[in-house]
């Protein structure tokens, strides 16, 4: 019982682990996959990964509202299916995200709609986070502005050695200030403010470097280090990586006294797992586990 519960308040089991408060997602049909039109991503799903692609390569994959709307439908999509045990988001075409499309940002769509896409895109970004599932970005090209938000967002992200990324929006007088919350967050300050204040870009070494992305590979080498990464996760417990993630991110922003208290009773929580004992008992015996579904 003490371990169901220490689950719950990780966020690793149930609806909690869904984003609270004013930046919540819509509550009505959001894992409607329905959606009248086209819809700018696609996906499939095999041995417990789901690839999300976004599938917009004329517009660049734009993070337009319609692509925004999508892409969360299709990460909260059986979310909580004992079969999904990791994410992967990559795209079509040269550039891997050019960021908002800024035709829904000129003053005819008025601030109301403005408000919505910078809200959707938060509630995106957060939901990765917050997601019980890690989440891979698969960088083959350009990731810029919100692009480059939304890799820095990811858990993990794996990138061809002839990416770049960059937060230009200096350039057209629209500082990059949501996509700061995410880069501030995954590379040192200073690297991220002269990115930010200078719009020039990172190489994929230097990106690498700083710690945007986990992994350089070459261009043909990308999807299958990428899936081997992916891979390796999924053959894992969904329910201990689920509290694992989720732990390391709570801990991360507090105190070192209080990250590790928390720490502390989720490795309570952890052993009281059926999975935990039984990957104590099969590397007692020296054989592989088997995770209970």
């Amino acid at each position: 019982m003490a371990a169901s519960v220490g689950l719950r308040a990780w966020g690793a089991k149930g609806p909690c682990w869904l984003p609270r408060g004013p930046w919540a997602p819509l509550a009505a049909g959001v894992c409607s996959r329905s959606e009248s039109g086209p819809r700018p991503t696609s996906t499939r799903q095999r041995d417990g990964i789901r690839t999300i692609v976004l599938s917009d390569p004329k517009k660049r994959n734009a993070l337009s509202l319609a692509m925004l709307r999508s892409l969360r439908s299709d990460m909260l999509h059986e979310a909580e299916s004992k079969d999904l045990k990791v994410i992967v988001i990559a795209a079509e075409g040269p550039v891997f995200s050019s960021g908002h499309d800024l035709k829904e940002l000129t003053e005819e769509h008025g601030p109301q709609h403005h408000a919505e896409v910078f809200q959707t895109c938060s509630e995106v970004m957060m939901l990765i986070r917050n997601h019980p599932v890690p989440v891979i970005a698969m960088v083959n090209g350009l990731a810029t502005a919100a692009g480059c938000q939304l890799v820095a967002s990811c858990d993990i992200a794996v990138a061809s050695d002839t990416s770049s990324f960059a937060t230009p929006g200096v350039d057209v007088g629209l500082f990059c200030t949501t996509p700061g919350v995410a880069l501030g967050r995954a590379v040192p300050t200073k690297v991220a403010l002269e990115m930010l204040l200078t719009g020039e870009p990172l190489s994929a070494r230097e990106a690498l470097l700083h710690g945007l992305v986990s992994r350089v590979v070459p261009g043909d080498r990308l999807e299958a280090e990428t899936m081997r990464i992916a891979g390796k996760i999924a053959s894992r417990s969904r329910t201990v990586v689920s509290l694992g993630k989720a732990a390391f991110h709570r801990q991360l922003p507090q105190d070192l006294r209080t990250a590790y208290h928390l720490a502390s009773q989720a490795m309570v929580d952890n052993v009281g797992l059926r999975d935990a004992q039984e990957g104590i008992r099969a590397f007692v015996q020296k054989r592989k586990p088997v995770w209970p579904q």
